[in-house]
């Protein structure tokens, strides 16, 4: 408790109630509701001092008309979203034959349970080149390989119907990934394969160092950010639960990616803002000024995916989802990628504009809309110019062996940005980024008009005989008890 220095005693009202001071100003039929960081507390007797205790607490209310108006346009949005998972619904994802190809195997759980050295040439583990010609890359590559040495590993299936099984793998010398005896790893597994070749090591198991970083970010959002930090978590789960149950399966049955994706992140938007926030007026606007953003970068994508002939069939992995649903757009799904990658970092903006312009009005309640609005756009010139230039690096740190293989082939900088795999990037980059610098000057005016909009009413007449109390800035009236 901070106390200041001793103030002449304020008269006592006859009737016996407090009178506001003009610090504070409270919704209508809220109750007894004071602008946080300010407790007044008034002694008994004929003097007494006047304490003020500074905290952080929540934002002030706003009055009850804004709240209806605010109300007016979230609530049939959440409804509209509410309609909308209902009717898009999956069920499980159709079933189809598995290809044997890429990510479409089975896989088991393995363990190499020895490992020992062997030369390559008595493993037969690199074949004389078809050609016989050892000046080429692959011919050296293979003389190489036939003159070193190799490594025999057993491998012991864990998991599956052939648990306990075992069988051996060459791992040649310049193999990128090399077996030691212990290690955990995943196996493909191929039935129509002649029993030998039914098993083979696709990828080490990296379930435990995973699970350990996972737990290590998890404590360190709870002791950081405490029950915010707790409640962010939640979010996050809903999140990813949103996204496997409903997006994913939805598309794969065949419903449009792009209005999947739109019902989707409005969904996650509200149960992430609302859950981690708190239900206000606050993270109102802020969910106004993402869905405001959300729908140009939409369009924005819709348009620039059209116009520039992107069809999102670029890789091994779509060109396998195209193979084995033939229904699904893939233009869509790009833009579906490009809007739900867009949610988490408009996410990040909206809330820090919104809460600016709630924190400086706090600090003067005496400035206007455009004071407010100038002043919040200041602060979100900076923020723009770290979250632009953010995502860009994230995706070009993604797509960073690309660029590599690029550089490599000495393409010239129109060449590379013509590539339908580059193009895409750039595509996904720019309409996110115009999206979120949009985003900054439309949350900042919707914050400045609802806080600025907001006023108090006149402090009521007090009967005659009655001493008022000070009024400061015409903004002091009676509290409610």
């Amino acid at each position: 408790m901070e106390q200041y220095p001793y103030q002449p005693p304020e008269p006592r009202p006859r009737d016996g109630s407090e009178e506001d001071t003009g610090h504070g100003h409270s919704a209508p039929g809220s109750g007894r509701e004071t602008r946080p960081g300010h407790d007044h507390h008034h002694g008994s007797g004929s003097g007494h001092a006047h304490g003020h205790s500074h905290s952080h607490g929540p934002a002030a209310p706003v009055s009850q008309h804004l709240r209806k108006v605010i109300a007016a346009i979230l609530i049939p949005f959440t409804a509209a979203v509410l309609v909308g998972l209902v009717v898009l619904w999956p069920g499980d994802a159709p079933s189809h034959k598995r290809t044997g190809v890429g990510f479409d195997r089975q896989t088991q759980q393995a363990t190499v349970t020895r490992v020992v050295g062997i030369s390559c040439k008595s493993a037969s583990a690199s074949g004389v080149p078809p050609t016989g010609d050892t000046s080429t890359a692959e011919g050296s590559s293979a003389q190489q390989q036939a003159d070193g040495d190799c490594k025999k590993a057993t491998i012991r299936v864990d998991t599956g119907k052939d648990e306990g099984r075992t069988f051996t793998e060459i791992v040649q010398p310049d193999q990128s990934r090399q077996l030691h005896q212990g290690e955990k790893v995943v196996v493909a597994y191929e039935p129509s394969a002649p029993k030998d070749l039914q098993y083979a090591v696709t990828d080490v198991n990296r379930t435990f160092p995973m699970t350990l970083l996972a737990g290590i970010f998890a404590v360190a959002v709870v002791v950081v950010g405490r029950l915010r930090g707790l409640m962010a978590l939640v979010a996050l789960a809903v999140s990813f639960l949103v996204l496997t149950l409903f997006i994913l399966p939805a598309i794969l049955q065949g419903s449009n990616p792009l209005v999947v994706a739109v019902v989707g992140s409005s969904a996650i938007m509200l149960i992430a803002l609302y859950m981690c926030h708190g239900l206000s007026a606050r993270t109102s606007v802020a969910v106004l000024g993402t869905l405001i953003s959300l729908v140009l970068i939409g369009a924005l994508g819709s348009l620039f995916i059209g116009w520039a002939a992107l069809t999102g069939n670029t890789d091994d992995n779509t060109g396998l989802i195209h193979g084995l649903y033939p229904s699904i757009d893939m233009s869509g799904l790009l833009l579906a990628g490009v809007i739900i990658g867009s949610l988490g970092v408009l996410d990040d903006v909206t809330v820090t504009q919104t809460s600016a312009v709630w924190e400086l009005h706090e600090a003067n309640p005496s400035m206007g809309w455009r004071g407010l609005y100038r002043a919040g756009i200041r602060i979100g010139r900076d923020h723009i110019a770290s979250v632009v230039n953010t995502l860009v690096l994230a995706y070009a740190g993604a797509a960073l062996p690309l660029l590599l293989l690029f550089s490599i082939a000495q393409s010239s900088v129109g060449t590379v940005a013509n590539s339908e795999l580059v193009a895409e990037e750039i595509v996904r980059t720019l309409v996110g980024s115009i999206g979120l610098v949009a985003s900054v000057p439309v949350t900042t005016a919707l914050a400045a008009l609802v806080v600025s909009a907001d006023r108090v009413r006149p402090a009521a007449v007090p009967s005659a005989g009655t001493p008022a109390g000070p009024a400061r800035g015409g903004r002091g009236r009676r509290r409610k008890r």
